[in-house]
């Protein structure tokens, strides 16, 4: 198991509810690290309800061969001229050593003004709510930070995202030059990010097509700069059947509530130029169903077309299950290619979408992941799995299992951060080979929960966000 940072955003640190915390667990069984805003070096104090954790990225920021890790604490509170701005948000760069991370790491903190002096600290503007990073193709290293409640002059909670490569920093909304739509209110840019060598993608829940609010829409990136920004590819929304979307932009449906990139090598390709985006849409109405959900999953191309490969939900031929209220298909969605170097097939191609509303038999909102060939049709080797059923534990009510999704090329990590059972009452996190999901093999499943593998006994929301 490679090395993975668990956040527990709702953990109670020096007394304050809330505060939030990431542990580090090393792999090959070389300990644990607990990270929080009490810990030396950081320019921050522990305080209720800042959810230090709520979002997680890695890279190399300095370039110096050792994995930094990023955390997002969006509703920091951050003082400016004597006054507390309430949930202005931080992020905080945490810098690994070839000793690991954690204790004696230097640490780089940043509000929104610090991260970019042209901006100002504001209240509700969720500096840090979503992260994303890693390496461009050309070897930059790069950080997208997004910040949902930022207004864009006079347009509330519109949304930017900060964009760092290198030692350059920039931001972008939808008013940036090139980029598709207008900056509306409530658009939340920014909700959602994920983010390839080559692409950058950027969700945005909030956006209204037409007069229907909420239904969302989606922005793709490239990382080459243009005007100082990242250049536009493309905008995606449900808006019609000209935009090449299966399905109708309705009011509330969250197009973009998350998203997930992964590279993909197509046939006649001699390397990884493309990408797969998976976007979740958590309350799609499957016909007369609420919120059964729904995730689609595109091909792109480095010239900005894109093709629609499926549009998923329980309706689909052959997918295991039915469209049912309130699951909510596609909270979370993740990517991968287990096998990077060749060209991707449905057997290569995976995608994981979470449904933590699913109901166990008569047990409430237990929570379930769906896995399904994101190459090919969706239905010819997908599998539902929840705790109980290929995940180890005991389903119970509302465990929104799920909610916590991560991937590697060789496993999936599934959080149940609610998990009721005495014994994993503070969170648990199951880390799942992917062979086991695509070819039936029965390798062991490693759980990774508070007291256990040198993990200290205690968490509110072990397994919220996994990196």
């Amino acid at each position: 198991m490679k090395d993975t940072a668990v956040a527990d955003p709702n953990a109670t640190v020096s007394g304050q509810s809330r505060a939030g915390l990431v542990r580090v667990v090393l792999g090959g069984g070389k300990g644990v690290s607990e990270i929080s805003q009490a810990t030396a070096g950081m320019n921050a104090a522990p305080e209720i309800g800042d959810e230090f954790g709520r979002s997680l990225a890695t890279y190399d920021a300095d370039a110096d061969g050792c994995t930094d890790l990023v955390i997002g604490a969006p509703y920091e509170d951050v003082s400016k001229d004597g006054v507390e701005l309430a949930d202005a948000g931080a992020v905080y760069v945490v810098h690994g050593t070839a000793g690991g991370i954690g204790a004696g790491s230097v640490i780089d903190s940043y509000s929104q003004a610090g991260f970019d002096p042209a901006t100002a600290n504001e209240e509700y503007d969720w500096f840090g709510f979503a992260l994303s990073a890693g390496k461009t193709s050309s070897g930059k290293p790069f950080l997208a930070v997004g910040v949902p409640g930022e207004n864009v002059g006079s347009v509330a909670d519109a949304g930017i995202v900060h964009y760092a490569q290198a030692a350059t920093r920039m931001r972008v909304h939808q008013d940036s030059t090139g980029v598709p739509g207008i900056a509306e209110a409530h658009d939340r840019f920014g909700y959602s990010l994920s983010s390839t060598s080559g692409y950058l993608g950027v969700g945005a829940p909030g956006e209204a097509i037409g007069d229907e609010t909420f239904a969302g829409g989606v922005t793709v990136f490239s990382h080459a700069v243009t005007d100082n920004v990242p250049t536009a590819l493309a905008g995606l929304d449900q808006a019609g059947a000209s935009e090449g979307l299966t399905g109708v932009a309705e009011a509330g449906d969250g197009f973009g509530t998350s998203i997930s990139l992964a590279p993909y090598r197509p046939a006649g390709s001699t390397s990884n130029t493309d990408a797969l985006l998976a976007i979740g849409v958590p309350n799609e109405d499957i016909g007369t169903v609420a919120d059964a959900g729904s995730a689609t999953v595109l091909h792109l191309t480095p010239t900005g077309t894109y093709t629609e490969i499926s549009a998923i939900d329980r309706n689909v031929t052959d997918v295991e299950g039915d469209p049912i209220a309130g699951d909510f298909l596609g909270q979370r969605v993740v990517l991968t290619n287990t096998s990077p170097t060749v060209v991707g097939t449905a057997t290569t191609m995976r995608l994981a979408a979470a449904a933590p509303g699913e109901d166990a038999g008569s047990v409430r909102e237990a929570g379930a992941i769906h896995t399904f060939p994101a190459l090919g049709a969706p239905g010819l080797s997908d599998k539902i799995i929840a705790r109980g059923t290929g995940l180890p534990g005991t389903a119970t009510a509302r465990d929104f299992t799920g909610m916590g999704l991560a991937t590697t090329a060789t496993d999936l990590y599934v959080g149940a951060p609610y998990a009721k059972t005495s014994d994993e009452v503070k969170g648990a996190v199951y880390v799942v080979p992917w062979k086991n999901l695509v070819s039936g093999a029965t390798d062991p499943v490693k759980t990774l929960k508070p007291g256990t593998d040198g993990l200290p006994d205690s968490g509110i929301s072990f397994g919220a966000v996994i990196k």
